[in-house]
């Protein structure tokens, strides 16, 4: 299921495009959370919101969604490594 519909069910209710491009500087996402951000902000984010997830998947023997997560919050962290080695030369 998806949002409480059925992947293929005609009547689930699907948002409207606001009219905006996605690269928009006032995109609904960043309004969301009352800031602009870059790749870097976003990799951060990611890797923070992942280590939550994969505590989760732990802490409920989910073995195979917590691998997921894992590889997840590795590939997260190691951008965010390889993003500062590039910003300090």
């Amino acid at each position: 299921m998806l949002l409480g519909c059925k992947f293929f069910e005609q009547g689930c209710r699907r948002r409207k495009a606001s009219g905006k491009s996605r690269n928009s500087p006032t995109d609904e996402r960043t309004d969301e959370r009352g800031e602009e951000g870059g790749p870097d902000e976003a990799v951060a984010f990611i890797a923070e919101t992942v280590a939550e997830l994969v505590k989760l998947a732990e802490r409920h023997r989910l073995e195979v969604l917590s691998h997921l997560l894992g590889m997840a919050q590795l590939e997260a962290e190691e951008r965010l490594r390889t993003r500062s080695k590039h910003k300090l030369s």
